[in-house]
């Protein structure tokens, strides 16, 4: 088992805490680069819809996971972003320039939004971020002239100058190294006072507000933060579905978010791709193994969405820390073998229970 001994502040705020950390991530980031000539082009397709809603992880894990706030609008953040990348690709703009309005546009958005965070909190707030929801769908539906109403409206062809990601490689690498950039920007974000801060407002509020930490402020900015990266997400979906409507982006994609995050482990960055990579694959598996099931389970209409509430009510009830609290605890015991003991953990699971109730 690897202890690690900080002797300096810069130590400990370091993004690689050891050698471990770069040789592991150093040797995926290969992988990932080395993607496009290894995987067939429908598995790079699904890479890329996991990279894309790994930005969006990012940004409710961001809120959700370190910030301790209840959000179910994030779809509507993701809504605000595609629309505008594909309303600005249909003028002829570069894709940077509308990826970054998309970001701008939708943290104002977020700013609006988390207003009511000033006030409620836990499940009310989920409540008012669900109506912020039907608002923003509702809206995309009305507003024709812009969005093509109902009908929903096409996407040009992902353009940056005179180069066009008219293939599936053009694009993966597109999303790649947004996913890389927007990765480094959070976790340089958490590093920072205003990371720290953010854990401390989840711990506790009124600790927080005691040791002068503004909670209006950072409950406004982690909101902004978390639409911005919606909206980024949102953008890269826009341009690879190359076709939207206001129901790609109505209360079930907002569950799906918050599935995503909880199940890849609040509170990590590692559990944001965990959950992105199990909100994508999982339809995969469901539609393979169907078949072997009696003909009146697998032809279910909702035979997904019972699946998916039966895995979340049992992460919840008995791996709260998701899929990577998952690995942390195979990994201990591969370390401490034969001396690891079951009830380690037994602390770590009363804690997650009592901590937002406090």
């Amino acid at each position: 088992m690897r202890f690690i001994f900080k002797t300096t502040y810069n130590q400990d705020i370091a993004l690689a805490k050891h050698g471990g950390h770069v040789f592991w991530y150093g040797l995926l980031l290969v992988c990932l680069v080395a993607a496009p000539w290894v995987l067939q082009p429908y598995f790079l397709a699904q890479l890329s819809f996991v990279l894309i809603y790994s930005i969006i992880g990012l940004g409710l894990m961001l809120l959700a996971g370190f910030t301790g706030l209840f959000s179910l609008g994030n779809a509507a953040f993701m809504g605000v972003g595609a629309y505008v990348a594909a309303v600005l690709a249909a003028k002829g703009w570069p894709f940077p320039v509308s990826l970054a309005l998309a970001a701008g546009l939708s943290a104002l958005v977020g700013a609006v939004v988390g207003l009511p965070a000033l006030r409620v909190k836990g499940h009310f707030l989920g409540i008012a971020t669900l109506s912020f929801g039907f608002i923003v769908e509702e809206g995309l539906a009305r507003w024709d002239s812009v969005t093509g109403g109902n009908a929903g409206m096409p996407v040009k062809t992902l353009l940056i100058g005179t180069w066009k990601a008219d293939s599936d490689e053009k694009f993966y690498a597109v999303c790649l190294i947004v996913t890389v950039l927007s990765t480094l920007a959070v976790l340089n974000l958490l590093r920072s006072s205003t990371g720290r801060a953010f854990v401390a407002i989840r711990d506790s509020e009124v600790s927080a507000q005691s040791m002068g930490i503004h909670l209006a402020y950072y409950k406004t900015l982690a909101f902004m933060l978390s639409a911005a990266l919606a909206g980024i997400g949102g953008a890269l979906y826009a341009h690879k579905m190359q076709f939207i409507s206001p129901e790609q982006f109505n209360i079930l994609q907002s569950i799906d978010l918050l599935l995503m995050v909880v199940i890849g482990g609040l509170g990590s960055v590692q559990g944001a791709f965990l959950g992105a990579v199990f909100l994508i694959m999982l339809p995969q598996f469901i539609s393979a193994f169907k078949d072997f099931l009696p003909v009146a389970i697998g032809q279910a209409p909702g035979l997904q969405s019972v699946i998916y509430g039966l895995l979340l009510i049992l992460f919840v009830m008995f791996e709260p820390t998701g899929l990577y609290g998952r690995w942390l605890k195979v990994r201990t015991w591969f370390e401490l073998f034969p001396f690891y003991r079951k009830g380690m953990f037994a602390r770590q699971k009363s804690f997650q229970k009592s901590e937002r109730l406090k």
